[in-house]
């Protein structure tokens, strides 16, 4: 997305914003745009020439040419090229910086939270946007479910958009008054250096446990690709670390001088922490305590696990200037994100949760979570998408032995054979106390375990939540849990009794 409201482009000297840059071709380079896409350039643009896992930006030099670019920024110079190049180390970083400043610097405008984690981005995020919305400010978010830019959303292509739709979104959020935002980290884009440039109020980890290894190739990697948020943050700005999570906390000695390091977690030992008082289906009460002042909070989300969300999300909060009471109150008329813990209610006797939760560690927190307050059976659906990591598909099954009954579906195959991604998870099943189910097919599946649940069970539909496509070959297909659900649920006799209609 180009930056929505009319400006007149920037004259950005790449000399200026790049100083240890070599320019061949040009003892000055002036630009209006800076792209990674060919079909993005214009006259007056840089093309950064960046290689990808698939594709070399090289291949399109001669295209972006053809289309009047001002130059190149390029790791090492390309023979036979007509137009300026601009030579740096880092290409990506490079891009990302010159987007910010031909953006405007926005992030001098707007103070943003940045979330990073394995798990919780995107909860965490719109509890930031609800807490301020609670203090009387319009917050923007940038994360896997929408952009908004505190007056209007589209859905989201990328967790993290690349770097020049990044800085279009924060301007626009600039010119548009919206002076706080709240943006979602990728491992991908901290390690493609998406947001050098933009200065961090506050950085978040919620959790580093396994993803992604298929790109990043191990823990050690992931890990210091999400360690990299802390050198985003300005200086006076806050680093917000789980002292439950191994991994969070393990970066604390990256925290950067001057930059304040605050602990959150479900022990007393943390800056901010929550002493649980009632846990239910319906919802949770806590008491939350920001650096020894505490408050009661009720909130209707359901496990420790979004408690633990609260928390991250008052750290962020208390850096972007939320009072404790008004903390309390934005995350007590939160309710909840699309597809996190989502609930389906129909009028069927019994609990349906639709929840994102596509690794091992998110799902064994669902499912201890919802076993600590479900009175009868614990169902649930799940798989592993195709084309990603598969070291992490026994995982999940292991994480399903939780539950009473499991069923084993499709989520993404993608490119790959469905059954062989079953066949991937099954040896993690050897544990369950009943074997699990397999049915390739993610409705019938669904279908399957609404069927077969009874009064005082809960049945959670893992692996997909706000998704709503399912991605089979190369075809994306119309598919949402939430919409399967209640069409199944709809047709269950006390919904017809009731008179209810589906949530």
């Amino acid at each position: 997305m180009d930056r929505p409201l009319h400006h007149q482009a920037p004259r950005v000297s790449v000399r200026q914003v790049l100083p240890d840059a070599m320019l061949i071709g040009a003892d000055e380079l002036r630009i209006t745009a800076a792209c990674e896409h060919s079909s993005d350039c214009e006259p007056g643009a840089l093309f950064a020439v960046i290689s990808g896992r698939r594709r070399n930006g090289a291949e399109f030099v001669t295209d972006a040419v053809s289309r009047g670019v001002s130059g190149l920024l390029v790791g090492k110079p390309i023979p036979g090229v007509a137009v300026p190049q601009c030579v740096v180390a880092d290409v990506r970083a490079a891009h990302a910086r010159l987007c910010a400043v031909l953006a405007g610097e926005p992030t001098k405008q707007v103070q943003v939270a940045g979330v990073t984690g394995t798990n919780g981005k995107t909860t965490v995020a719109w509890m930031v946007r609800s807490i301020l919305a609670a203090a009387g400010h319009r917050c923007g978010v940038l994360g896997t479910v929408e952009y908004f830019d505190g007056v209007r959303s589209e859905p989201a292509r990328l967790t993290t958009p690349d770097s020049r739709t990044l800085s279009a979104w924060l301007a626009r959020m600039a010119d548009l008054g919206t002076h706080h935002a709240a943006i979602e980290l990728s491992s991908h884009a901290l390690h493609q250096s998406r947001a050098v440039g933009h200065s961090l109020t506050a950085a978040l980890v919620t959790n580093v446990t396994q993803d992604h290894f298929d790109y990043h190739g191990g823990y050690d990697a992931y890990w210091a690709s999400k360690a990299r948020i802390v050198e985003l943050v300005a200086p006076g700005g806050t680093v917000g670390l789980n002292l439950d999570d191994i991994g969070s906390i393990a970066m604390g000695n990256r925290v950067p001088a001057g930059v304040q390091r605050v602990t959150f977690g479900l022990t007393p030992q943390a800056d901010v922490s929550a002493q649980l008082l009632e846990e239910s289906l319906s919802g949770t009460r806590f008491r939350l305590s920001i650096h020894g002042q505490s408050q009661a909070c009720s909130v209707t989300l359901v496990g420790r696990h979004n408690i633990s969300n609260c928390l991250a999300a008052a750290v962020a909060a208390t850096a972007l200037g939320a009072t404790h009471s008004e903390i309390v109150t934005g995350l007590e008329q939160f309710r909840g994100a699309p597809g996190r813990m989502e609930r389906i209610d129909a009028g069927q006797p019994f609990n349906v949760f639709v929840d994102y939760a596509h690794t091992d560690d998110a799902l064994r927190r669902c499912l201890q979570s919802l076993r600590n307050i479900t009175a009868g059976r614990l169902i649930c659906v799940f798989g592993a998408g195709g084309d990603r990591d598969r070291s992490k598909r026994p995982l999940l099954g292991r994480a399903a032995t939780l539950a009473d009954l499991a069923i084993i579906t499709s989520d993404n195959p993608r490119s790959e054979n469905p059954q062989r991604i079953i066949d991937d998870i099954l040896p993690g099943c050897s544990g369950a106390a009943i074997a699990p189910i397999v049915e390739p097919d993610r409705a019938a599946a669904i279908r399957w375990a609404l069927d077969t649940a009874r009064s005082g069970d809960c049945v959670l539909i893992a692996g997909k939540g706000h998704e709503q496509e399912q991605i089979i070959g190369d075809q994306r297909l119309p598919f949402d849990d939430r919409a399967v659900a209640r069409a199944v649920l709809w047709q269950r006799p006390e919904h017809h009794s009731t008179g209810r209609k589906s949530a």
